[in-house]
């Protein structure tokens, strides 16, 4: 079976979300073969699918060029269709067994067509169980805009994130075609029937046409990236659809912290372990919620357990060592985004006055826009917002400063 024609009408004259690099690579390899030359057979290449690892987490895969559907291509390109992972997204939050979803991405992107849908899908999923990403390495265009919909997102230190941008190509093939000997004369009917023919030069209304449509999916690639990542629409286009690599990902506000896949698992399962101290046990291990109305009779059955002091004493110093480790997880990561902005000084002033480590990123990339270098962060804003108080860290009234926050 010829696949040419059929990858040619999914990589010409349509808004694609993908890095340029791999369009170059898909498009020489296309481009040759559109006389009737087959893709060379290859055996099936072997897929990933869900894995559910230890603590509950779902491990998600999303590698490769991503397509709507595949129909029989992964042999061609180990392509991932947006609908095989929505179906793994959605076994991930009906399964009572699985407490958190992690999506493991190394994609240069790929097609517009379903990716919008099934970021929010992954954006909704959050509501049910805590979803985070990790970049390992790359998660560009399409790729990026799943990323950006989990609730944290890490990239390793020679991984990218961004490419937020749409580009449409159109292949003009009339010189190729007279060099054969070659003369196409359509006959339609509809003004744009013809639009993006390979077999003439692309018309300006045509163009204006194509444009118009590639503008359009930009502007719901930034609407899905502002939303995610809780960045204003302004910010994600002023990105420019550039490349970001490591800490400078996460300088420019498209990524958490700098991790591994396997820092991105830990962190996840030690956030799910912080989580568990809101429940109790009853005899038979079953957890029980504290607050709701509708559990008071458990709760009430629960008092027969013995020695419910001693109980509520260890609950009350893992709540304490929960309090410490969130809290020297929220100091290191403002240490380590001011790091990045090359301001380590200013750490302390923060965390000294509990600044929640998103509004310290905007505030450093508010400092970075009044500057004259584009590529760096050089300063701080100059008012007195931010304490200077050689103020010591106190744990404690950082994790409660934080919690009020949150249920603010």
């Amino acid at each position: 079976m010829n696949l040419l024609p059929h990858i040619a009408g999914r990589v010409f004259a349509t808004p694609l979300m993908i890095s340029r690099a791999k369009l170059d690579v898909i498009v020489g390899i296309i481009a040759p073969r559109l006389q009737g030359e087959a893709l060379p057979p290859a055996a099936p290449a072997a897929t990933r699918g869900l894995d559910i690892g230890a603590g509950g987490i779902a491990i998600i895969p999303i590698t490769g060029t991503l397509v709507r559907r595949t129909v029989g291509l992964e042999a061609q390109s180990g392509l991932t269709s947006y609908a095989e992972i929505a179906e793994q997204v959605q076994q991930a939050v009906a399964d009572p067994s699985v407490c958190a979803i992690l999506l493991d991405l190394d994609s240069p992107g790929g097609e517009a067509g379903g990716v919008f849908d099934l970021a929010d899908q992954i954006y909704a999923a959050r509501q049910a169980k805590p979803v985070w990403a990790v970049a390992n390495e790359d998660a560009f265009s399409a790729a990026y805009a799943l990323a950006a919909s989990a609730e944290r997102l890490y990239v390793t230190r020679t991984g990218g994130v961004g490419s937020i941008g749409v580009i449409a190509m159109h292949l003009d093939q009339s010189q190729a075609d007279t060099d054969e000997g070659l003369k196409y004369s359509p006959i339609f009917a509809g003004a744009h029937k013809n639009d993006y023919s390979p077999h003439e030069p692309l018309a300006d209304p045509a163009r204006a046409s194509l444009q118009a449509e590639v503008d359009r999916v930009y502007g719901l690639f930034v609407e899905g990236v502002a939303r995610g990542r809780n960045m204003s629409a302004e910010a994600v286009r002023a990105t420019e659809a550039a490349l970001f690599f490591g800490e400078n990902g996460v300088a420019a506000g498209l990524a958490d912290k700098i991790g591994t896949f396997e820092d991105a698992l830990a962190d996840l399962s030690t956030s799910l372990s912080s989580q568990s101290s809101t429940f109790i046990l009853n005899p038979s291990r079953k957890a029980i919620k504290m607050t709701t109305q509708e559990n008071q009779p458990q709760i009430e059955a629960a008092k027969e357990l013995p020695d419910l002091d001693a109980l509520k004493a260890e609950f009350i110093e893992k709540a304490r060592a929960d309090a410490r480790v969130e809290a020297m997880a929220y100091v290191a990561e403002v240490f380590d985004l001011c790091a990045i902005a090359g301001v380590p000084d200013k750490a302390k002033d923060f965390v000294a006055k509990s600044v929640p480590s998103a509004e310290v990123r905007q505030v450093l990339l508010e400092a970075k826009a009044k500057e004259d270098e584009a590529t760096a962060i050089v300063g701080l804003p100059s008012d007195n917002s931010i304490a200077t108080a050689d103020t010591k860290i106190d744990t404690a009234a950082i994790y409660q400063n934080r919690n009020n926050q949150k249920g603010n």
